[in-house]
């Protein structure tokens, strides 16, 4: 949640800033159930491949 303040920060000095979120779970409230730390371990573990992928390759382009 500080990437916002990081961000804000690193702009305002002047740096080029990218953002990238891998979204595990669903706000508290919107979801059926309670929240859980395993779902979000669950599904970070699903997005891990594809994520490591994307942001390879976003390196890989600088």
């Amino acid at each position: 949640m500080s990437t916002v303040l990081e961000t804000t920060l690193a702009s305002t000095l002047g740096l080029r800033v990218i953002g990238i979120t891998c979204i595990t779970n669903k706000a508290t409230g919107t979801a059926a159930g309670r929240l859980s730390h395993d779902e979000v371990t669950r599904a970070a573990a699903t997005a891990k491949s594809a994520f490591t992928r994307l942001v390879l390759s976003l390196v890989e382009g600088l």
